[in-house]
């Protein structure tokens, strides 16, 4: 079954990334590619909420961390796991809001990568997150 941005209130522009079960079921999440930095999107949806009718910090985190990864993969299918991951919480989001993230790759190393991403509503900055990713080298 393919999941289409549009059927969530995400622009067209954006595609699903296949295969990651956890995130289709907390997102579903959407990405496109702007040159080497991923643009990221998802719809706010009520069982994204806690019991203030805001985001849950859980969610945002696992949407930070897609987000980073695809600026450590380049939007690749190289296979890369988060090793660290700092968040910052700055302002609420609620229930039918777009959130969209950016990532900015700081370094890439052969084996690690350090990657960090801006997620906002709107103009309104909701997060900050930087990260150390493993680059796993197939066999």
């Amino acid at each position: 079954m393919s999941i289409r941005a549009e059927d969530f209130g995400v622009p067209a522009n954006y595609r699903h990334w296949e295969g990651d079960r956890a995130e289709d079921y907390i997102g579903p999440f959407f990405y496109y590619m702007e040159g080497e930095h991923p643009r990221t999107a998802f719809r706010i949806q009520e069982h994204n909420c806690n019991a203030h009718n805001s985001v849950h910090g859980g969610v945002l985190m696992s949407f930070a961390d897609y987000t980073l990864c695809l600026g450590a993969n380049g939007g690749t299918s190289e296979s890369v796991a988060t090793v660290t991951c700092n968040n910052e919480f700055v302002a609420p989001a609620y229930q039918g809001e777009l959130v969209l993230g950016e990532a900015e790759t700081i370094r890439r190393g052969r084996s690690i990568v350090f990657v960090r991403c801006i997620l906002r509503v709107e103009e309104r900055v909701i997060m900050t997150s930087s990260a150390v990713i493993k680059r796993i080298q197939n066999k």
